[in-house]
């Protein structure tokens, strides 16, 4: 039997949060469940109304999207788990694609590439990740910033159960925060150099509305673990 895989999709008063779901049911792979978290919308939710009876649609009060994720993964019944934002969407084949690749590699977590797309669902960028020659050139990349996109992501829910969940106190660089203690685990980050997701940049996103603080969150961050990173590399060939 093919492994179940939860499609977790966080939702704050976002207009495109249908699209997300539409791409989410239907993925080519059989043994799915998709879980939508509203994290406390008073906006949009009338669009998910034609999807209800083929979701799981749970309510929370507001807390950010690293809470609406760990809620959702809490819930999860599926091996693996992935993350879809609401504005962004998964290409058909998605879940089929990386599911054979994790099972192939045995691998805990993976991400992959990505086409870009503008507010009207225009595809503006194909191929859009950021490539590294040498998993310690990713490694070393962690310093500087995050270089994977979280909606590319597939992980095991043991995995995220393992390590800890998103740290609720970044409301923006929570991804980036996990990424690492993943790495500082010396868990394998494997990487699918193929576009499964199209990934939405439009004006009305966090990361634009809040540059300023997510630049701050992630100094934070790079303080906190900078040490770690470099005593990590250290211990790894070139």
């Amino acid at each position: 039997m093919t492994p179940k895989v939860s499609i977790i999709i966080p939702f704050y008063n976002d207009p495109y949060i249908d699209q997300a779901v539409v791409s989410a049911l239907y993925q080519t792979y059989p043994n799915i469940e998709v879980i939508v978290v509203d994290d406390g919308s008073t906006l949009h939710q009338d669009r998910l109304d034609p999807y209800r009876s083929r979701i799981h649609y749970i309510g929370k009060a507001n807390g950010g999207t690293a809470s609406a994720l760990n809620y959702g993964m809490s819930l999860a019944t599926g091996k693996y788990v992935a993350w879809l934002s609401s504005d962004d969407r998964f290409l058909p084949d998605k879940i089929a694609k990386q599911v054979a690749f994790m099972e192939r590699m045995n691998a805990q977590i993976s991400h992959t590439d990505f086409d870009l797309m503008n507010e009207y669902g225009t595809i503006t960028q194909r191929a859009a990740a950021s490539k590294f020659p040498t998993a310690k050139a990713f490694i070393a990349s962690l310093k500087h910033g995050c270089p994977v996109n979280g909606c590319t992501i597939m992980m095991t829910k043991e995995l995220v159960k393992a390590i800890g969940w998103f740290n609720v106190s970044l409301p923006f660089t929570h991804d980036y925060e996990l990424w690492i203690r993943i790495i500082l685990a010396r868990v394998d980050f494997h990487y699918m150099n193929e576009p499964l997701t199209v990934y939405r940049r439009h004006s009305q996103m966090g990361t634009v509305k809040h540059f300023d603080s997510v630049l701050l969150e992630a100094n934070t961050i790079n303080s906190m673990y900078a040490s770690r990173i470099d005593t990590l590399l250290a211990q790894l060939p070139d």
